[in-house]
């Protein structure tokens, strides 16, 4: 490995490098704009959604 960190010619990076490098690519994504909203929160949005109008319906 150099000292850049970047792996010798020929190795494959390891798992911690292989997580930094994800890590900061998905940083430079969403400094350009380009984020999104993870699926677990559209999901639990539309469980409150779908619950709060079931006890709607229930309780009136």
């Amino acid at each position: 490995m150099t000292d850049s960190g970047e792996p010798e010619e020929g190795r494959k990076p390891g798992l911690v490098q292989r997580r930094k490098q994800k890590i900061a690519e998905e940083i430079a994504r969403n400094r350009r704009g380009e984020y999104t909203v993870p699926t677990w929160v559209l999901a639990l949005i539309l469980g409150v959604f779908l619950a709060a109008w079931i006890a709607l319906i229930v309780f009136s």
